[in-house]
Parts: C-alpha cells; sequence; structure tokens
C-alpha cells in the first residue's frame, strides 16, 4: 500500500504544475489593442459552444443517473456505479474545459511572443499544452485514487482477495461516465470545428481567392473556435477516458490474474512515475530560430524521448519491488506498450508530414487536379494502416508472453493491459505536442488577422505546420493507445461477467468458439459499428458546413463592404450557427455507442456482446488510423503547396490541394479521433450492463 501513495502525490504534482505553467503563460503580454479583440471573440465564442455542450450533456448524464440508480435499486449494479458514473464524466469533461481556457486565453500570447523569437513562441505555445496535458494525468489519478481509497475504507471488513475485486469491480464502471463525456466532446468538437473549417475554405479560399484567416472571410472566427473546442476540449476528455480506462482495466485484470493489491499497486504507481518523467522532459524542449520542421520536431521529440527514457528506467524498479524477479517479464511487457507508442507515433509522423516522401508524392498529385489528390489521399490512408497494426500485434504477443501468458492466460492478459499503461504513461508531455497545435494555428491566424509584420506570419507558419504534424501524431498516439486499452477492457468484460455469474449463482461458461452463431453475429455487428458510426460523424459535418457555405456566400453578397474591408463581417452568426448544429448533430452517434451494446446483449447474450467488442475494436482501429493519416497528408501536402511548391499559393494546384484538405477536414478531426471513443465506450457501457444483460438476455 506504500507505493500507491505515489498516485494521488503525483496527482497533486502534476496539477500544481499545470497551475504553475497557466501563470507563467498568463503573464506573457497579449500584444496590440487589434490582437487582443480578436482573441477574446475567439473566447467568447469558445465559452459560448461549451457552455451549451455542457448544459445539453448534463441533462443526458442526469436521465443517466436515474437508468443506473433504478438498476442498483433492482441489484444489477452497486450503489456506486451512479456515482462513479457522474465522477467519470465530471473529471473528463473538467480536463477538457481547463485544457480550452487555457488554450484560448495563450494563442494571442503565443503570437505576440512569436515576434520576439521563434522559440519564445514555440515555448509558450507547448506550455500551454503542457497545462492540458498535466490537467488530464492529474484530474485522471486524483479520481482514480479517490475512489481506490474510499472503496478500500468501505470494504474493508472483507478478506483481502474479495475486498480488491469488489474494489476493481466498482472502479471500471466509471470509465462509463468518462467514455460518455468524452464522445460528446469529441463528436460535437469536431463536427463544429470542421463545418466552419471546410465551410470557410470552400467560400474563402476557392470561391472568392482569399488566404487562410483573412479576417474577411465571416468564418474565420468560428474557425479558430473550433481549433479549440475539438482539439483541445474534445481530445483532452478523449485521452482523459483512455487514460483512466487503462489503468481500471489493468487493475481489475491483476486481481483476476492472482496478483492481487499488487495487481493495482504497478498500473497506479506507474502513472505516478509518468507525472515525474513528463515534468522533467517539458524541460528539454526548446528550438533555435530556424523556421525548419526538422529543428522544430527534434525539439518536440527530445521532450517526450526523455520522458520515456525515465519511465522505462524507474519501472523496471517498481516491478521489482513489487512483484519481485519471478514476474519481471512485467516489466518488458511495460517496455513493449512504451515502445510501441513511440513507434505508432514516428510512423504516424511519417505517413502525413511534408518532410517525407508519402505526402510530397501526395502533394504532386495536385498537378492534375482534385481527384487525383482525392484517389491520392485514400490509398495513402489505407496503406498507412499497416504499419500500426502491425506494431500493435506485436505489442500484444510481446506482452501477453513476456508477463507470463504461456503458463498463466490471465497473467498475460494483465501483461496487454500494463502495455496499454505503459504506452499512455508518457500522455502528460505527449497530449502537451498534441494540444500544443491548436494554439499554434489560432496565433498564426491572429497574426494574419491583427496585420504583424511578414516575419512573425513566417514564424507562427511554422509553429502551426508542425501543430498539424504533432496534431496527426498525437491522433496516432489516441488511436493506438485506444486499441490495446479496448482489448485490456474486453478481457475485463470477460472477467466481470464471470465474476458476476460466480457471485448471482448462474449457471454460465463463455463460449467464444467462432462458429458460435451469437459471436458470429456480434463479430458482424460490431465489424459494421465504427462505418455507420463514421457515416453519421460525417454526414453531419456535410450538413452543418453547407451552412456556413450558405450564410458565408450571403455576407460576401449582402455586406459589400467586406471584400474592401471597409465593413466588418457579421462573424457571431457562424459561431451561433456551427454551435447549434454541432449540438443536434451529435445525438445519433453518441447514442449508437451507448444502445447498440445493450440491444446486442438482449438479443444474442453475453457472446455475442463480446464478439462484437472484438469486431468494432478491429475495424475501428484500422478506420481510424486511415481516417487520420489521410486527413493528415491532405493538410499537409496543401501546406507543402503554400511553401511555393508546384507554383504556391493560388495556383491550381492549390486549388486541388484545398479540396483535398477539405475532405480530409472531418476524417481526421471528428470522424476518425472519435472512433477510438466509440470502441472504448463500447465496451464500459457493455460491463456496466453486464450483470443485466446476464439475467435478461433471449439467449
Amino acid at each position: 500500500m506504500g507505493l500507491l501513495l505515489l498516485a494521488p502525490i503525483g496527482s497533486c504534482v502534476a496539477l500544481i504544475f499545470a497551475g504553475y505553467l497557466g501563470y507563467k503563460v498568463l503573464k506573457e503580454e497579449e500584444g496590440s489593442e487589434k490582437m487582443k479583440k480578436i482573441a477574446s471573440a475567439i473566447r467568447s465564442g469558445a465559452n459560448a459552444y461549451l457552455k451549451r455542450q455542457y448544459t445539453g450533456v448534463g441533462i443526458f448524464f442526469g436521465v443517466m443517473f436515474l437508468v443506473l440508480s433504478i438498476l442498483a435499486f433492482l441489484k444489477f449494479l452497486t450503489p456506486f456505479v451512479p456515482f462513479a458514473f457522474l465522477t467519470g464524466g465530471f473529471f473528463s469533461g473538467l480536463s477538457g474545459f481547463i485544457g480550452m481556457k487555457i488554450a484560448t486565453y495563450s494563442n494571442v500570447r503565443t503570437a505576440n511572443a512569436a515576434s520576439k523569437s521563434l522559440n519564445k513562441g514555440l515555448r509558450v505555445a507547448f506550455s500551454s499544452g503542457a497545462v492540458m496535458g498535466l490537467t488530464v494525468v492529474g484530474l485522471g489519478l486524483f479520481d482514480i485514487s479517490m475512489w481506490f481509497y474510499f472503496l478500500n475504507w468501505f470494504y474493508r471488513a472483507l478478506p483481502e482477495v474479495e475486498k480488491i475485486q469488489n474494489i476493481t469491480s466498482a472502479m471500471l464502471t466509471f470509465g462509463m461516465g468518462a467514455s460518455s463525456m468524452a464522445l460528446f466532446a469529441r463528436v460535437g468538437g469536431g463536427i463544429f470545428t470542421k463545418a466552419a473549417d471546410v465551410g470557410a475554405d470552400l467560400v474563402g479560399k476557392v470561391e472568392a481567392g482569399i488566404p487562410e484567416d483573412d479576417p474577411r472571410n465571416p468564418a474565420v472566427i468560428a474557425d479558430n473556435v473550433g481549433d479549440n473546442v475539438g482539439d483541445v476540449a474534445g481530445m483532452g476528455a478523449d485521452l482523459y477516458e483512455s487514460y483512466v480506462g487503462s489503468i481500471v482495466s489493468t487493475s481489475a485484470l491483476g486481481v483476476a490474474a492472482g496478483l492481487g493489491i499488487k495487481g493495482v499497486t504497478i498500473p497506479m504507481t506507474m502513472a505516478a512515475v509518468g507525472v515525474f518523467g513528463s515534468i522533467i522532459g517539458t524541460f528539454f524542449v526548446k528550438s533555435g530560430e530556424k523556421a525548419e520542421q526538422s529543428v522544430l520536431l527534434k525539439a518536440l521529440r527530445r521532450g517526450v524521448y526523455v520522458s520515456a527514457g525515465i519511465i522505462a528506467v524507474l519501472s523496471y524498479f517498481i516491478v521489482n519491488s513489487v512483484l519481485g524477479s519471478k514476474h519481471i517479464g512485467v516489466y518488458f511487457a511495460i517496455l513493449s506498450g512504451l515502445l510501441a507508442g513511440i513507434l505508432i507515433g514516428f510512423f504516424t509522423e511519417y505517413f502525413t508530414s511534408d518532410t517525407y516522401r508519402p505526402t510530397q508524392n501526395l502533394a504532386a498529385t495536385s498537378t492534375t487536379g482534385p481527384a487525383t489528390i482525392i484517389i491520392g489521399g485514400l490509398s495513402l490512408g489505407m496503406m498507412s494502416t499497416a504499419v500500426p497494426v502491425v506494431i500493435v500485434c506485436i505489442a500484444v504477443m510481446a506482452s501477453f508472453y513476456l508477463s507470463g501468458g504461456a503458463t498463466n492466460f490471465n497473467l498475460g492478459l494483465y501483461g496487454v493491459g500494463i502495455s496499454a499503461v505503459g504506452m499512455l504513461s508518457t500522455l502528460g508531455i505527449t497530449l502537451a505536442t498534441d494540444a500544443y497545435g491548436p494554439v499554434a494555428d489560432n496565433a498564426g491566424g491572429i497574426a494574419e488577422m491583427s496585420g504583424l509584420p511578414a516575419e512573425v506570419r513566417e514564424r507562427t507558419d511554422a509553429l502551426d505546420s508542425l501543430g498539424n504534424t504533432t496534431a496527426a501524431t498525437g491522433k496516432g498516439f489516441a488511436i493506438g493507445s485506444a486499441a490495446l486499452t479496448a482489448l485490456a477492457l474486453i478481457a475485463a468484460y470477460k472477467d466481470e461477467i464471470e465474476l458476476i455469474a460466480k457471485k448471482e449463482n448462474i449457471d454460465f461458461a463463455f463460449n467464444l468458439n467462432l462458429i458460435n452463431p451469437p459471436v458470429l453475429i456480434g463479430l458482424f455487428v460490431g465489424g459494421m459499428i465504427p462505418f455507420v458510426f463514421a457515416a453519421l460523424t460525417m454526414q453531419a459535418v456535410g450538413r452543418a458546413a453547407q451552412k456556413i457555405v450558405l450564410e458565408v456566400r450571403r455576407q460576401f453578397r449582402e455586406i459589400k463592404g467586406i471584400m474592401t474591408g471597409e465593413e466588418e463581417a457579421d462573424y457571431a452568426s457562424c459561431v451561433d450557427i456551427c454551435t447549434k448544429a454541432a449540438q443536434k448533430e451529435m445525438i445519433a452517434p453518441a447514442f449508437l455507442a451507448i444502445i447498440v451494446p445493450i440491444v446486442v446483449g438482449l438479443l444474442t447474450g453475453v457472446n455475442g456482446v463480446a464478439g462484437m467488442l472484438a469486431g468494432a475494436t478491429v475495424t475501428g482501429f484500422v478506420l481510424a488510423v486511415m481516417m487520420a493519416n489521410s486527413g493528415g497528408a491532405w493538410d499537409n501536402a496543401k501546406k507543402h503547396i503554400e511553401a511555393g511548391n508546384y507554383g504556391g499559393k493560388g495556383s491550381d494546384p492549390h486549388k486541388a490541394a484545398v479540396v483535398g484538405d477539405t475532405v480530409g477536414d472531418p476524417f481526421k478531426d471528428t470522424s476518425g479521433p472519435a472512433i477510438n471513443i466509440l470502441i472504448k465506450l463500447l465496451s464500459m457501457v457493455s460491463i456496466v450492463f453486464g450483470a443485466f444483460i446476464l439475467n435478461m438476455s433471449l439467449f
């Protein structure tokens, strides 16, 4: 129990350091009055959106709390589940909210800092991202620690094995709250940001021929707002849920493997060590004044690699002191996850950054029009799925057998779970490099709209281009960690159902044979769900973008002085259209993830649910990688042309690339990232409603 104290200590350290970084960022100057005015408009739009979103989500959480309370009253759940659901959702939403708030205050400060030096701009934007990363891990560890110590006290009279079993079983359920909040944040924010982005690009850049972030574009403020509500608030809630899910599912698997309290100690202590490694890593992120991608990427990579190295070394001593040399293979399972995360990030960068051949070759296809760049982007995304799948497969196989799976199957599953914790242990700094991107993007927009000198825009463009690559890398990392976490959750689902059956004296045994009809049906349904989900979110972006296109065209037509700069565009109307559309359109995709597992369970039983989870994990992982990488490559192909290649801005290849980027926007920022939440939420819902399905299913 001594080492377990590191979890709440790590939580406090993360939140204190996040507060310190936030204080430092806020001390930076905002710049001119015009810069302040633009930043204020972005901030107001983001606040208005989140207020409306959280109001709607609050109603959903109230209804779900009532449903879970009824199930608890009927003895299908423990009385803690409804409250664990609320805390999971609350802290997930809070982490995204704090990240969004600091991002909307640091964008203008980054633009102003870039007027002094490139390194200064990088440090301000990265510090803002680090606030997001450390807030997520700090609140995640706080939520886990709070429930662990409360439940440990509540079940203190039970024998040790039974007590730990009850604790981990109850803790699994607050992941459903985190997953639900993450899905609403990701889908709603993704619809908002891409509706604004697509509308702004199609009318502004393609039809009117004005630059990106031009103040004459009525959708430009909505576009900047969207970067914050989608890529900051949404991403924060998303990775909070992965982080918490991997720790609690691994803890539950540790109990099933017979490790007792030791099985809980390892993932919670690992997470705390990750906090310290991430904090130290932030001090190594600095650059010179060369605005080259290779230089800036090296600066960010240095911080991540230092953090990973610290965690790799300290993990050995943790495993050795808790489990002893007999189970030292668990340490190598941690290393496999840590290495898998780094490799997935690197290969995502390879396929999406314009410093490498795949994206450069994609940019070249723009010379023959939009059709060829669309075909090239789709094929690039499909090809890019091979490497992450192989990496995850090797990590699963290695972690299973290295941790002792050959002699103890449950211990092997614990190894798979702990590898996911290993991958996510660097989250404090990995998320910082991702959340940095939208801040840099906003800084570039503010520099353009406020008319800062050309050298400042050159620096913010370099930071923005780096942000595109780190955002793509972050999405690859998020999807890879989601795959491992989902596998751990499927294993935890199986153990949880067997535990429920044993407690309630139900004569039941899993039959997961592929030719068992419920399992086969579940596989097909699960394989289909990510595609239907992606279709719903893509259609939502399309419908919302159409409204923005019509609104921007109307303003260009009716407000005569916009193009000459004599009159100001009505930015608020575009923000309002995006906000209303996002709230309305996110309902169907979100409810799909909650209703389908229950319906499949009632019709095909728990075997069918297991098949569904497997099918959704496989197709969801591959589809998410393909969509994220296609979108990232299209975006950076456009940036490659804007740097002066193939005719540069305004050329026919550039217009073709803008079309490709427009198609890729909902791929990489709405549907793709949301799928990784989908596959985890399906598992969480299945676990929470496991007893209900076991008792009420037709089969």
